[in-house]
């Protein structure tokens, strides 16, 4: 399978750039991305979560090395707004609004995720420690982030009737959120062994529940704490 697609989702086993391409400018309302920090972590053995059999990740190397900057360029002209996991990493123009996924917990690796935002407003934290975000999952992709995490970004970010695009769906955490938010999502993944257990994993988890009302994924608009 190359292209799923639903009411709410089209998702595509595509290079992002191709993708992006074929849009108009400012076609989508807002882009939420977890490009490649360059950091190696497709090489590293970051588990897959507890309770599963095995730890070890078939070596990939995606993460060697952070996008072009025609990425961000052709990201830029197709999306009004950007929420860009990683921007840390990335030669990013200064913002005032960054959002933080605190990971609530001391560990060897990173205590929590950056995202640059390209709207101007305040300073956000989304807080779940890895256990919970985990706990009971088996995870298919090294750096894979939760559904919460996704569906609180959607409903304090989004609004109905907006076009979402991620152009790295990866274990697609994002797609369920939005299939569960009643937002559109249009998306990319290049590797297709993480396209086939992704579109795998958002069959079985979709097919839990139809109604976003009824999830216990999607986290509603809150008053959040500044940073």
């Amino acid at each position: 399978m190359t292209h799923y697609k639903t009411d709410r989702l089209d998702l595509h086993l595509m290079d992002c750039m191709d993708l992006m391409r074929g849009y108009p400018d400012k076609h989508f309302d807002l882009a939420i991305v977890d490009p490649p920090y360059g950091i190696g972590a497709a090489e590293m053995q970051l588990g897959k979560g507890k309770g599963t059999a095995s730890r070890t990740w078939t070596t990939k190397s995606w993460d060697s090395a952070i996008p072009a900057p025609e990425y961000f360029d052709e990201l830029r002209r197709v999306s009004r707004e950007q929420i860009i996991w990683g921007g840390n990493y990335f030669p990013l123009r200064p913002t005032r609004c960054w959002i933080i996924w605190d990971k609530i917990q001391e560990f060897s690796g990173s205590e929590f995720e950056m995202a640059w935002v390209s709207l101007d407003a305040p300073t956000r934290a989304f807080r779940m420690s890895r256990v919970e975000a985990y706990a009971g999952t088996d995870k298919i992709h090294p750096t894979q982030k939760p559904v919460e995490l996704y569906g609180w970004l959607l409903a304090n970010y989004a609004k109905a009737g907006d076009k979402i695009l991620d152009t790295h769906l990866g274990s697609m955490s994002h797609a369920i959120a939005a299939h569960y938010a009643g937002l559109h999502l249009t998306g990319a993944e290049l590797d297709p062994d993480y396209f086939a257990a992704g579109i795998e994993r958002v069959k079985r988890e979709t097919a839990q529940m139809d109604m976003f009302a009824d999830s216990p994924k999607i986290a509603q608009p809150e008053t959040l704490s500044l940073l």
